[in-house]
């Protein structure tokens, strides 16, 4: 069992930043890929930006350019960095990580979220 706690989110004006956390309650190392969702009202919830336990990094078309992804090995933590957010980035964001395990032929994925922190950008 892997628990996750987000912080960092706020109330920023449009152009500002914020820096999210996702603090894990064991080693991130044995994670297969850790990421970032956000859930809108009214919206279904979207990937935001996910990292591979390999450090490979993919972002959803919106936020790509201004979001960037990072992991803290010794602090067991992951981030988000938002720059020049926009009211549309307005959402709860979820931090959701993944572990597999067992062989190949037969592997089991557990998949773990956070609670979520509200990002409200204001216009």
């Amino acid at each position: 069992q892997v628990e996750l706690v987000e912080s960092g989110g706020g109330l920023v004006h449009t152009g500002g930043s914020l820096r999210l956390s996702c603090a894990a309650s064991s080693s991130i190392f044995r994670l297969n890929v850790m990421g970032w969702y956000r859930q809108a009202a009214g919206k279904e919830r979207e990937l935001v930006a996910k990292i591979t336990s390999g450090g490979n990094v993919d972002y959803a078309d919106s936020v790509r350019g201004r979001f960037t992804i990072s992991r803290d090995f010794p602090k067991n933590t992951m981030y988000l960095q938002m720059d020049n957010l926009t009211p549309e980035d307005t959402a709860v964001y979820y931090c959701n990580a993944e572990k597999q395990v067992g062989p190949v032929e037969r592997v089991v994925t557990y998949t773990y979220w956070g609670q979520g922190t509200q990002v409200a950008v204001s216009s």
